[in-house]
Order: structure tokens, then sequence, then C-alpha cells
């Protein structure tokens, strides 16, 4: 992965972000879009079936975020459409930036 340019990077990342998420799995194209109450929603285009739609999601983000995907955990919400995911190594500050400002 190539680091992102002009990226605000905060040195202070021991405190690891948790982010509350819905996904909805086989949709159109693999995007990001907020919901009221702060939730994120992601559509995936991988199907709901053996676990491809948390493994898209998990790709998804590490990608999204310039992470590795070993830094990005389901912590609940296996088998449901909404989890909570675990963001380690980059600060609450960087993530919000890189969610609210895709590649493009």
């Amino acid at each position: 992965m190539t680091p992102r340019k002009n990226l605000p990077r905060n040195k202070k990342t021991a405190e690891p972000v948790t982010l509350s998420i819905r996904i909805q799995p086989r949709a159109s194209k693999n995007e990001i879009l907020r919901m009221e109450g702060g939730m994120l929603k992601v559509r995936l285009t991988a199907p709901p079936v053996d676990g491809a739609a948390n493994e898209a999601l998990i790709k998804f983000l590490a990608d999204t975020l310039s992470i590795a995907k070993s830094q990005v955990e389901i912590v609940s919400g296996h088998t449901s459409r909404e989890k909570r995911i675990k963001i380690s190594g980059i600060g609450e500050t960087d993530v919000q930036w890189l969610l609210n400002n895709p590649k493009g």
C-alpha cells in the first residue's frame, strides 16, 4: 500500500477506534454512506454467504483507510448486518478524515 499524501497522521494511536456499521450485501458497488445517528452504512458487492461479506468489509475498510487487513477486526455482529468494527494503529481523527475523504 502506498501512503496517502496530505494525510493528517496522529502520533497517538494507542487507543483503537470502534465503529458501528450496517452493511448492505449484494450492492451494485462498494461504498460508504452516513446514516442518521452517526452510524455508517457500507454497501458491498459481496453476498452474505460463508463470510464473504465480512471478508469484503474488512478488505474494503483496510483499503479505504490505507491500513493492513489485520488492523480491522469485527468485534460483534459476525452473522448480522449491524456490526461493531475495531480499527487499530490509526487515530480516530484520521479514521473520520479518511472516511469523509475517500480515495478518488
